[in-house]
Order: C-alpha cells, then sequence, then structure tokens
C-alpha cells in the first residue's frame, strides 16, 4: 500500500518497506528498501535506517535518518509475508572469522548443492548489512562497501588498519602507537617486479597466513563475492604496491591458487578505492597474464566476476587483441592468438564477438578483421598501465622445483 499525502504518517518505518529517499547530498532521489532498523546512538528515542537502494550496487547501501525519507511516497510491506521473512536480520556475533564463511575458491556464488543451500542463505542474510562504515588506512579515510566477518569487537564506525603489516585496531590512539613502533614497510614475500614506482611481492598464503588474512578481511569490505578470508594456505597473493621514501604503499592485489584444476589465473583481485582510476586494475590483470605466459599455458579469472572485475577484464581483452591485430597479426589462428596472448579462447572469442569481429565458417570460429573498428581504437591513443615482462622475476613452480636455490 502507498501512503497518501491525506493519510497520517506513521511514526517509524519498518523493515521490507519502500519509499524514494533523498540521497547523499539531496540532489537525487532513489527508491530504496529499508533493510534493517536500530535506535541512534546518541539518541536512543530515535530510530536510524539500513537501506538499500534499488537498482544499485550494495556498496551504496548506508544507514540514514527518518527525515531523508519522502515518506509521501511510503509503500508498506504487505502484512501477509511469512513469519520466516519478517524475522529481525542481525549481523553474526561469533569472536573470531566464522568457518563457514569458507567456501571453495576465491568468490563465492551459489552452489545449486541442496546441501548447502541453508548455509548459502544464512551467508547471504548475515552478510547483508555493512558491520564497518569507514576504513583509515595510512593517510586515507576510504568508505567501505560490504560486510566483512572482522571479530565483533571490531564491528566499528571506523577501523583503523596499517597500511604495512595489515594489523587492524580500533582505537586511533592504539593506531598511532602501532605507527610509531611498526617495523615493516612492505608487504612480507618476495619482491617480483620493480618498475619506476611499482614493486610488486608474491606472499605465500601458507608462510604469511596471518598477514593473508588479515589482507582478505580488509579486502572483503569492497568486495561483494569475496569469501577466501580464513583459508589462505592453497594461494598465492600478489599485493602491489606504490613506492615513497616511506615504503611500499598497498594499492591492490590478486590471489591465484598454488594448482587451480580449472586453469584459473586469478582468483581474487582488487584495487583499493583510493587507487581507483589510476590504471592499477589493468596493470593487475596484465601481471597475471604474464605470469601465465611464463608457466607456458593459458588461463583465464574465477568466476563470477564483479560487475567492475567484468569491465576491466573485458576492456583489457579488448586492447591486448586490437592491439594484436593491428600490428599485423592477422594470419593468426585464435588457438595461436591463445597462446601468444596467455587468454583462454573462450575469452578471445567473446571479446571478438562483442566488437562484431568474429564468424562462423565450417563449425569453426573465423577472425572477421574489420579494419575501421581497429582504427578508430587506435586513435584514441589509450595508454594502459602494464605489467612490463622485462622488470619481472619470476619462475613458475614447477622450474622452482627443478632450481631449489633460487
Amino acid at each position: 500500500m502507498t501512503v497518501t499525502e491525506t493519510d497520517e504518517a506513521p511514526a517509524q518505518l519498518e523493515v521490507d518497506d519502500r519509499c524514494e529517499v533523498k540521497w547523499r547530498d539531496g540532489g537525487e532521489k532513489l527508491w530504496a528498501k529499508v533493510i534493517e532498523r536500530r535506535p541512534k546512538k546518541k539518541n536512543e528515542d530515535e530510530i536510524e535506517y539500513y537501506v538499500h537502494y534499488e537498482n544499485h550496487d550494495r556498496r551504496l547501501d548506508e544507514w540514514i535518518s527518518f527525515d531523508k525519507f519522502l515518506i509521501e511516497t511510503l509503500e508498506k510491506k504487505p502484512s501477509d509475508l511469512p513469519k520466516a521473512a519478517k524475522r529481525r536480520r542481525t549481523v553474526p556475533t561469533t569472536s573470531e572469522p566464522a568457518t563457514e564463511f569458507r567456501m571453495t575458491g576465491g568468490n563465492w556464488h551459489a552452489s545449486g548443492d541442496p546441501s548447502l543451500a541453508e548455509l548459502e542463505k544464512e551467508h547471504e542474510e548475515t552478510t547483508k548489512i555493512k558491520n564497518i562504515n569507514k576504513v583509515i588506512m595510512g593517510g586515507w579515510e576510504v568508505e567501505a562497501w560490504y560486510f566483512s566477518p572482522y571479530p565483533e569487537e571490531y564491528n566499528v564506525d571506523v577501523l583503523f588498519v596499517c597500511e604495512y603489516c595489515l594489523k587492524y585496531m580500533r582505537r586511533r590512539t592504539t593506531y598511532h602507537q602501532h605507527k610509531a613502533t611498526c617495523t615493516h614497510r612492505r608487504p612480507p614475500g618476495k619482491e617480483i617486479y620493480r618498475h619506476d614506482n611499482v614493486a610488486v611481492f608474491e606472499v605465500d598464503g601458507k608462510q604469511s597466513r596471518v598477514y593473508c588474512q588479515n589482507l582478505c578481511l580488509l579486502a572483503k569490505l569492497f568486495l561483494d563475492h569475496k569469501t577466501l578470508y580464513y583459508d589462505t594456505d592453497p594461494f598465492y597473493f600478489y599485493t602491489v604496491c606504490q613506492l615513497d621514501e616511506y615504503g611500499a604503499h598497498i594499492v591492490g592485489y590478486f590471489s591465484k591458487e598454488k594448482n587451480s584444476h580449472e586453469d584459473y589465473n586469478l582468483a581474487c583481485i582488487l584495487t583499493f578505492p583510493q587507487y581507483q582510476k589510476l590504471g592499477y586494475g589493468k596493470f593487475i590483470i596484465s601481471l597475471s597474464y604474464e605470469l601465465t605466459k611464463r608457466e607456458k599455458t593459458t588461463g583465464s579469472p574465477e568466476k563470477p566476476l564483479s560487475d567492475l572485475g567484468k569491465i576491466s577484464y573485458r576492456s583489457y581483452w579488448t586492447h591486448i587483441l586490437l592491439n594484436l591485430l593491428a600490428k599485423g597479426f592477422r594470419d593468426l589462428s585464435i588457438k595461436e592468438i591463445s597462446v601468444e596472448t596467455g587468454i583462454k579462447q573462450e575469452d578471445i572469442i567473446s571479446t571478438l564477438q562483442s566488437l562484431n569481429m568474429i564468424k562462423c565458417w565450417k563449425g569453426q570460429h573465423v577472425i572477421y578483421v574489420k579494419q575501421e573498428s581497429i582504427d578508430e581504437y587506435m586513435q584514441q591513443h589509450k595508454q594502459l598501465r602494464l605489467c612490463h615482462s622485462d622488470f619481472l622475476e619470476w619462475e613458475p613452480q614447477q622450474e622452482r622445483q627443478k632450481s631449489p636455490s633460487t
């Protein structure tokens, strides 16, 4: 039902009510659904509401006050909902990162297994509400996007994180004391890349378990589907850092299974929000493919990709393929392009299909070169921040086993 101006406005909104909201600075109105409600900390007589903006990513979900609602647009929830749908949503109260959140691989998605259906439903329910609003990290204050299973006592408005060792703290005084005494100025592990002011470190999830778990907990604040934050042993973490006179500041990372049976060359990828739109996403993707080419194989990122991940990968694949074709490699088959670039054949085909540059002939996919599309792209003079193989010092695992001294 809709509350009109002639109706008496309700004193409070309930969970599952819908209403238009004055978003952020009030310049835009968005439809929102009430996910949760609670008394305000400073005034328990007032209620604040956790809302999800319809047709928008969950990263924008937030707590808002009653005066943000355009109450004349209120649509009350149906009164005949089953009791199960009406139950109050709560944040998990465990004091340790919960093992039930640990699932296979770096990205979580519905398994389709009926035996896991209840667990998956509970996972979705308990991660609907952000438990941390902001993160102080180095010189940055960053708004959190999603729930992350930090211990309950760290479910605070502002979390403080050391950008070097990734230790997390609740209090500003503790944070400043830690900064004054922390001896770390770079991630653990081996430095495998350095060019200009960018360095990459390979961190073994088994050898540096605490650091990698802390990295995953921090990353989960900005990744919706990521659930690899408990069992880090089967993964390598490649941390990308920006260098200055103070140390190596982490800007992003990707994780990679030590032994992937599905030819995944990347499990999870993240550029922290304060470093986004600076080209680091493409750099991380290109780094994953440089490692794949060193392994003399082809690879693909683990699915499902986030919305931002899909955009980044499609942009990277388009750049690599069109530049290859622009250089005259037009007689290569899709298989040969796959070997040359490290990109899986199915990813090449889907990208060329999006460019309308592939045809099916005698049951096989054949590249249909559209010179005008290549020329148009090349005239944009896009300069991506990519990994330069000449500055990469890295050997695949099988090569290291042959040379244990390296």
